[in-house]
């Protein structure tokens, strides 16, 4: 029987939070986010998400300790869970990547913190969130390569792959949806 656990990678600013949480709310299941655990992480040591995958790259421990709550997530069954490497340690999962161009994901990004705030994230400008957010990809590239041998730019562990600039946040759910319960079905 297939693990009835969604997980959601994806470029920054893709929309993994709102998708997940959309999906999860139309199948009935939990929903967690590893993002929000790591803004969590920077807001209690008085830092940027920014500045914590900086520290992150010296601190093994951080990631450890996201990732030891993800394999105990493992376990459960009916949860859509956004995460970069939530994929890798729950290898059954149905695995979904969502890509954006990084200009418009700097934007998405740059309205949602000027709109509805965000969890140890500011910014000026989209050139700063640009520019940021490259920086932030490559700590995370080298954090993951270094950690657990893992390519976060290789797609080929995914069962699905969604562009959602062109898609809107309901239609990117409805796609992973179907998709899910196809591969339930097989």
């Amino acid at each position: 029987m297939k693990s009835k656990i969604i997980t959601i990678a994806g470029a920054l600013g893709s929309g993994k939070s709102s998708t997940a949480k959309r999906i999860a709310l139309k199948l009935g299941y939990r929903h967690f986010s590893s993002g929000d655990l790591f803004r969590a992480i920077a807001k209690e040591r008085g830092l940027s998400i920014e500045e914590i995958n900086k520290v992150a790259e010296l601190e093994s421990e951080i990631d450890h300790a996201v990732d030891e709550r993800l394999r105990e997530m493992g376990k459960e069954s009916e949860l859509v869970i956004d995460s970069r490497m939530a994929y890798h340690w729950m290898p059954d999962s149905f695995k979904v990547f969502l890509d954006l161009e990084s200009h418009a994901a700097a934007e998405r990004i740059f309205n949602h913190i000027k709109k509805e705030g965000r969890v140890s994230q500011e910014a000026e400008s989209v050139e700063q969130l640009l520019r940021s957010t490259a920086e932030r990809q490559a700590s995370e590239k080298k954090r993951y390569w270094n950690l657990y041998q893992v390519d976060v730019e290789d797609l080929s562990p995914f069962d699905l792959v969604v562009d959602t600039g062109p898609v809107p946040l309901e239609g990117v759910a409805d796609i992973v949806v179907g998709k899910y319960k196809e591969w339930l079905a097989q």
